[in-house]
Formats: C-alpha cells, structure tokens, sequence
C-alpha cells in the first residue's frame, strides 16, 4: 500500500503553511520526503529550484544541512550539551565555525538567559523555543515542523505558534508545519489537508 498517491503541490518563498489531516493520513511521510529524509518511489522533489530525487546520499545530506531546517514534537535536545550547544550542532556540522549567530538566535526567542543550562533543565515551551533557534541555525530556505506543540500545554503551545509566525515574517522562510489541529493555527497563508495519502485540498488564506 502506498502512503502517499498523486501528491502534487507548490509553496511559494516565504510562506507559512499547515499541513493538517487525521493520523495516518500520510502527514508525517510527506514532511520526511520534503526533508530528503525518504525517497519517493516516483516523482520529484524540488527545493529551492534544485530536484533532489535523484541524488546521491552525500549530496542530499549537504542540501538537507544547508536547505533545511528542522523543529520536532519531542524537541530532540541533546540533553548532555547546554541550550547554546544545541543552537550550534547545525552551524557545528556544516563547518562553520562558532560566531555570535546562536546566541543571536536564542535572543531572538527569549532563551538568552538560559544559554548555559542544559536542556533538561529547561521546561517544554522553553525547550521548543530552542529547537525553533536551532531550526533556523543554519539559515534554511525552509522550516519543517512535525506537530511542534504536541507535547505543550496550552498556553506555551500558543506561544510557540506566535513565536514560529513572527520569526516566519523576520527571515523570510518558508514554514511547513504538520499539525492535526488546524484550529490552534489561526490564520496562515494556506493549508494542505491530506485523507488517507491524498491532497484532497489547498486553501489560501
């Protein structure tokens, strides 16, 4: 059986779009193929004007580390490094060498007072606001984001979508959030609802 059939969609730069639908709707494949994480059997992914369908494994490792960005529901914290280092794995792994970016980025969420706290001293809102700055660590034309709030309560899941949508409009890129209440969202640019591995509808705000 496949999990995804007849998927076809564009996001234009700069947008902040939902991906919503019920569970194993094929919501979570579809972002693991958007973030070069699995391969489709047929068909094309193109990101940023490049086809990653048919590259080698190193070469979709450099497009995913200097493409993407990458926000989960368990946050994936290291819980042996500080915030800060944590902020820097992706700057870490592509090479560059330490600046004042991470700790630009953890002010920009508020997490600057608590850069040197290990991450399992932090509480879950304070945690994903961490995972949002080291999502945009490595300046990524777009932020995948698979059910960012599922482990918040309310008011820090609030938050979190406030804080997303801000930084969305600061740096210009393009969010692609999986999410299974569209409700919680408010308003986006568009969304894609899937039903059992197809796109049954696109709607822009």
């Amino acid at each position: 059986m496949q999990a995804l059939q007849d998927v076809s969609f564009a996001v234009p730069k700069g947008q902040f779009t939902l991906i919503v639908g019920s569970s194993g709707s094929g919501k979570s494949t579809l972002l693991n193929m958007i973030g070069l994480l699995d391969q489709p059997t047929s068909g094309q992914i193109i990101i940023d004007g490049i086809d990653a369908s048919s590259l080698d494994e190193s070469t979709l490792c450099r497009l995913r580390n200097k493409k993407l960005g990458f926000i989960f529901q368990s946050f994936n914290l290291l819980t042996d490094l500080t915030v800060l280092e944590n902020v820097m794995l992706p700057i870490n792994i592509s090479g560059s060498k330490y600046s004042k970016k991470a700790m630009d980025l953890l002010r920009a969420v508020g997490m600057e007072e608590y850069a040197n706290r290990r991450s399992n001293q932090i509480s879950g809102g304070q945690a994903q606001r961490a995972a949002i700055a080291r999502g945009l660590a490595n300046d990524p034309v777009i932020v995948l984001a698979d059910e960012p709030t599922g482990n918040l309560d309310s008011f820090s899941a609030e938050a979190v979508i406030d804080l997303m949508k801000s930084v969305a409009r600061k740096v210009g890129s393009t969010f692609l959030v999986v999410t299974h209440d569209r409700d919680q969202f408010g308003d986006v640019d568009s969304v894609i609802t899937i039903k059992d591995g197809r796109v049954i509808m696109e709607v822009s705000a």
